[in-house]
């Protein structure tokens, strides 16, 4: 850090580097951005002057008319985007432009690809514009004084957006920010009045503030002797517009506004209530995942108005948990100016718009489901897990939901999760009583797993489940259309009315018969196993492991001991295939120690089969390979 007077020279942020030239070299081919994002800053200044100034309107300072300015210089090459809203103090122009001071940092950035196609995306999701300006400049400077700051003192920040940045303390009469950006020598398509004037409409015609010009601010051959300004946007908040006015462009144009991405929604939906509860929401489903999707605290992605005044961006209690990737504005007539995040949790009216604007993105979906599948399947690819913490988290919604999951299954040969609960009812066999599906750590394992023999054979289909979150699902998603949900890897099988009579004696008599062999082998398992018993689920490996009816699946146990917690783990049943040739050598075996150890094999084995860890790992090769031995004697 280096001192002149009240200068100071401060390095920046390693993360902000690395952002700055991703930013210069990702977004090139797009540097008329630049110019969206600072009018996007100064519109969250005005917002934020406007929202404080409801509790101390001396912070207008005499002056509410508040509005952008732009302006151009082609002698000096540079660009001036003037705010008078509430600007920043010393500390806050710190905190904002020279560190990124964002939960999530580490994830963005682990998150890198270095495809700039891709990273470019990850930028407008982090929301760190500001920066964009540095694609077109090769110096920026920023005058801000925050409103209400005493003795006019304001304070000047300065970089080339390199290692460094100068900060000092200035003499600035008015409130608000001033950014001046001197130009590179390959940016002066953008020293024309046209040309800024066709980037404002084009997307910032919706920002809810007037976007301001000098007549006299133009081109040699534009002038004509004009003086004053020209308001360039609409200037009003496109949620309050009729919806049948406002087109697909407007629409994409304000959700990159509120969510900084760079990519079109994949669908929204535009609503207003009226009656006894009043209140408008424009609400879109991203075309691409947050970085930060799965930190459950962290939602920015509604922001909330009274009457057009802009309140807060992260108020939880407007949308459930699982729903945290939506973005958009919920603007209320009935809630008061001065609500608080206290107030929105006790308060009636925000629970019925929580209410609304969940079951309107649910019909939003089954719409998309029903009418453009392709569409829905990128949905369901990007948003899918999040969407099943909803009958999780509440059973208010279960029926809805349960329609909207998709699964892969032993129906579909693909790993894509396409199939429907209602696809699988649909398929049914006679006398089925019941959907089934398998739990696994993993697509392949689910997939292969020794618990589908015998629905293979039968041509019975499985669900396959692979996400750590599907067991927590079946857990409280019980039941589909009257039919329940059952697990293959839990309890005794019971394939009902698609068994025969021969079939189920057949069963009953291979049990009686090994009676023996199952209590010798629970014997010597019995440390490791909670019952051994004759299986009619597999019909080419020699045994499998299940869960009883009523204890914690394996799947879930692995998962909750892996995230530290002290889970008491349920001993496993032990299924055995009794025509199996592993099964008759052990039937055939006399040597108790043989015995024993292929009694640790035949559970070891199982374990593996799926997807579980061996305790001894070694001591398994090598009772193995002693085997493999004494047989080739």
């Amino acid at each position: 850090m280096s001192v002149e007077a009240n200068q100071e020279t401060l390095g920046f942020q390693t993360e902000v580097k690395q952002l700055l030239d991703l930013m210069v070299h990702s977004l090139y081919g797009n540097r008329e951005i630049f110019l969206r994002e600072l009018i996007s800053n100064a519109s969250d200044a005005e917002d934020k002057l406007r929202f404080e100034a409801l509790q101390n309107d001396s912070l207008y300072e005499k002056d509410s008319d508040l509005k952008i300015k732009i302006e151009f210089n082609k002698d000096l090459k540079t660009i001036t985007v003037l705010d008078n809203g509430i600007g920043m103090s010393r500390d806050e122009v710190i905190e904002n432009l020279g560190t990124i001071a964002k939960s999530g940092t580490k994830q963005f950035f682990e998150a890198l690809t270095g495809d700039q196609t891709k990273d470019s995306q990850l930028i407008g999701q982090f929301g760190v514009g500001f920066y964009s300006c540095f694609i077109v400049a090769k110096k920026v400077e920023v005058t801000t004084r925050r409103a209400g700051e005493v003795r006019a003192k304001g304070v000047r920040w300065i970089s080339e957006g390199e290692n460094d940045y100068s900060i000092e303390t200035v003499d600035r009469a008015k409130r608000g920010t001033k950014v001046v950006l001197h130009l590179r020598d390959d940016a002066d398509e953008f020293l024309n009045s046209y040309r800024l004037r066709e980037i404002i409409t084009k997307y910032s015609d919706h920002i809810s503030f007037p976007i301001v010009m000098d007549k006299d601010n133009e081109d040699d051959d534009e002038k004509d002797n004009k003086t004053g300004e020209d308001t360039i946007n609409s200037a009003t908040a496109l949620w309050t517009r009729n919806k049948k006015e406002i087109k697909d462009d407007e629409y994409n144009e304000f959700y990159k506004h509120i969510s900084h991405d760079f990519e079109n929604p994949l669908s929204y939906i535009h609503n207003k209530v009226e009656g006894k509860l009043e209140y408008t929401s424009l609400l879109y489903i991203p075309s691409q995942v947050p970085f930060d999707l799965w930190d459950r605290e962290q939602r920015h992605g509604v922001k909330l108005y009274v009457r057009r005044i802009f309140i807060m961006d992260d108020a939880k209690q407007l949308l459930p948990p699982w729903l945290r990737f939506i973005k958009g504005v919920i603007d209320s007539d009935d809630l008061p100016l001065n609500v608080s995040r206290e107030i929105l949790q006790q308060n009636k009216a925000v629970d019925s718009i929580r209410s609304g604007c969940t079951k309107k993105i649910i019909s939003l979906l089954k719409l998309m489901a029903k009418n453009d599948e392709e569409k829905y399947q990128k949905f369901w690819k990007i948003f899918g897990k999040v969407l099943k913490e909803g009958v999780v988290d509440t059973s208010d919604y279960k029926d809805e939901l349960s329609e909207l999951f998709r699964f892969s299954s032993t129906h579909d040969d693909t790993e894509d999760q396409k199939i429907s609960l209602r696809d699988y009812v649909g398929r049914m066999q006679d006398g089925q009583k019941s959907i089934y599906y398998v739990v696994a750590d993993s697509y392949m394992t689910a997939k292969s797993s020794p618990h589908l023999e015998i629905f293979k054979k039968k041509g019975i289909e499985v669900l396959l489940l692979s996400e750590p979150i599907d067991e927590w699902v079946t857990t409280h998603l019980s039941e589909f259309d009257g039919k329940k949900l059952q697990s293959v890897n839990k309890g005794e099988l019971d394939l009902g009315d698609i068994q025969d009579e021969n079939e189920k004696k057949k069963n009953k008599k291979k049990n009686t018969i090994h009676d023996d062999l199952v209590k010798h082998i629970q014997e010597v398992l019995d440390e490791k196993v909670k019952e051994v018993r004759v299986t009619s689920r597999l019909t080419t490996s020699p045994a499998c492991l299940v869960s009883d009816e009523n204890d914690m699946g394996r799947h879930l146990e692995q998962i909750l001991k892996a995230s530290g917690q002290n889970i008491p783990g349920a001993k496993p049943i032990l299924e055995i295939n009794p025509d199996h040739p592993i099964i008759k050598n052990i039937i055939a075996e006399k040597d108790d120690e043989l015995f024993s150890d292929w009694s640790h094999i035949l559970f070891d084995q199982a374990l593996l089969s799926e997807g579980g860890q061996l305790a001894d790992p070694v001591n398994f090769v090598n009772k193995l390979n002693s085997m493999i031995v004494s047989m080739t004697k």
